[in-house]
């Protein structure tokens, strides 16, 4: 057992003097971890006995915390009626009368959102359409006057790279190094539907991607989820797909086109759509089913009578991946650290905040709230987001975790999304008073702050913070970090290795823990809410909302 851990570690400097000095364990969040993340929770997929075991997992560790039920009609739980959805596809290009037959799993991934046991499509033109992007802000559109309607269009993953005068990223376009949400392959599906496409197809490169497509593969190529609402799923493009790079260069060959020429092309504002005189038939036969999946929501009431009916919103999804019986050998995609650690840190956190002296308690409402179906497209806080159990209007702040630091103390932190909101204003003081730098994230191009829950949460406006453990690991490398973040994106990310590994100490999560603990409850405590930065974003959606 690990010594509990108070305020910080290693020496770590003294804290400001009005914050609470919380006692985190790391060995209760190792604890948390081993048990959701053990075979016996079967990957914790939605509709599956592995999230019934989640659920009252979870349920009964706030339980034995004294936290109520964070529905207000009594209950732990926020029903989020899903649709599961296993699809079956086919895709073949027909070139010059020549069949060029696109092998399922290894060539392509063709899923569809429809709830519907069968779509198809014959013959339908196919479009290269570049980054697939209609920004006019920054005076970009990839599909130009095209007429799209009916037919398949091709494009690439992430934002275009424009480069300035400088020879460098041009951070006024687009976002420079940093990926926007029109880099997001959610993003470009939701275009192609709404410029009526038959189907999208994204071209796989790992770089750009951020991961190999083996990741697209464990994701997309099984059963999948979309929240179940009469209608909603209509206006998705009949196949959301991706092709691998090495199958996209042998459609754009077989078209007579030169591949990277005409991704060099999609790089410029002058770039037009690319008629491949190809021909694409696809179907998708799905299997469906109706799931009846959970959130899970506990609260720990505030102390002041005029603003416990204010609260402030700590998440962390609970799901992972399940288990894929296709497989030989390990079938369970546990999710050690994607997201049973985040899991483990939020029950942390709840067992912190109960144990704060009376006097200490905060003057808001802290709602713990895990969410189910992150991995299948952010769903249970969507559905949260849209259909709130606390009016957002009274909801000053999400602070989200997805993922834990499973090592040692560091001396700085990131956060994803840095400068968004007046909530960093807050996470760089309490990082100083720790003794730590708060510092941008360092992949950017990843487009993590439109991959986790915490989007939700900031698209209908309320001000979300995603902040991350450091890479300055105290007594460690300098190149610790990067290892350790490759050798998880390469071995262990959405695949059945990511289990518990004999290292994870969690030490670095408890340090985290306290600053995510002080940072929510300064918010709590606070003479002023959050607000968005101006030019963010999502600022006018606050402003509307907080008018209405």
């Amino acid at each position: 057992m690990k010594t509990p851990l108070f305020v910080c570690l290693l020496g770590a400097t003294v804290l400001a003097a009005a914050d609470p000095k919380p006692e985190i364990s790391s060995a209760n969040i190792l604890a948390h971890v081993k048990v959701l993340a053990s075979d016996e929770f079967e990957g914790r997929s939605p509709g599956t006995p592995g999230e019934d075991k989640t659920v009252a997992y979870l349920i009964a560790e706030f339980k034995k915390l004294g936290l109520q039920p964070g529905n207000p009609d009594g209950t732990y739980i926020q029903n989020v009626p899903l649709v599961g959805i296993t699809s079956t596809p086919t895709l073949s290009f027909t070139l010059d009368g020549k069949v060029l037959a696109m092998e399922n799993i290894n060539e392509f991934v063709g899923p569809t959102s429809r709830v519907t046991p069968h779509v198809e499509a014959k013959d339908t033109d196919v479009v290269f359409v570049g980054y697939g992007i209609v920004a006019p802000e920054f005076g970009w559109d990839d599909y130009k006057s095209v007429d799209v309607r009916g037919k398949t269009v091709v494009m690439l993953i992430n934002d275009p790279p424009v480069v300035g005068a400088d020879g460098q990223l041009d951070p006024k376009i687009f976002g420079g190094k940093a990926m926007t949400y029109y880099g997001r392959w959610t993003y470009k599906y939701e275009i192609a539907a709404a410029k009526g496409a038959a189907a999208c197809l994204i071209v796989h490169e790992t770089g750009p991607a951020a991961y190999p497509f083996g990741v697209i593969v464990g994701s997309r190529s099984r059963e999948n989820f979309e929240i179940s609402v009469p209608d909603r799923n209509a206006g998705h493009v009949a196949m959301e797909g991706w092709l691998t790079l090495d199958a996209t260069r042998r459609l754009f060959t077989a078209a007579g086109q030169d591949y990277d020429r005409a991704k060099a092309a999609a790089g410029r504002r002058d770039f037009a759509p690319i008629a491949l005189g190809a021909k694409a038939s696809f179907t998708v036969d799905s299997v469906l089913r109706n799931v009846a999946s959970k959130n899970v929501a506990a609260l720990l009431p505030g102390t002041d009578p005029k603003l416990k009916d204010e609260y402030v919103i700590y998440t962390a999804h609970w799901d992972h991946l399940g288990r894929d019986n296709r497989l030989p050998g390990d079938q369970i995609f546990n999710g050690a650290a994607d997201n049973a650690a985040g899991c483990g840190v939020l029950l942390e956190l709840a067992r912190a905040y109960t144990s704060l002296p009376a006097a200490q308690r905060p003057k808001r409402s802290i709602l713990f709230l895990s969410v189910t179906a992150e991995e299948k497209g952010l769903l249970g806080s969507h559905y949260y987001a849209q259909d709130p159990l606390y009016p957002l209007t009274k909801t000053l702040a999400n602070i989200n975790m997805d993922g834990a630091n499973q090592f040692g103390p560091t001396s700085d932190m990131a956060t994803v999304g840095y400068g968004a909101s007046t909530i960093d204003d807050i996470g760089i003081a309490v990082a100083a008073a720790q003794g730590r730098d708060m510092k941008p994230e360092a992949n950017p191009e990843r487009g993590s702050y439109y991959r986790s829950d915490h989007f939700e949460f900031a698209k209908v406006g309320v001000p979300s913070y995603y902040p991350k453990n450091g890479r300055a690991f105290i007594g460690q490398p300098a190149d610790f970090a990067d290892k350790n973040v490759n050798d998880y994106i390469a071995n262990r990310y959405h695949k059945v290795t990511d289990e518990v590994q004999p290292d994870w100490t969690f030490e670095g999560a408890a340090q985290d823990a306290v600053f995510l603990l002080q940072v929510g409850w300064r918010i709590a405590n606070g003479d002023t809410w959050p607000e968005w930065k101006p030019g963010n974003e999502f600022k006018p959606r606050r402003d509307a909302m907080m008018k209405k």
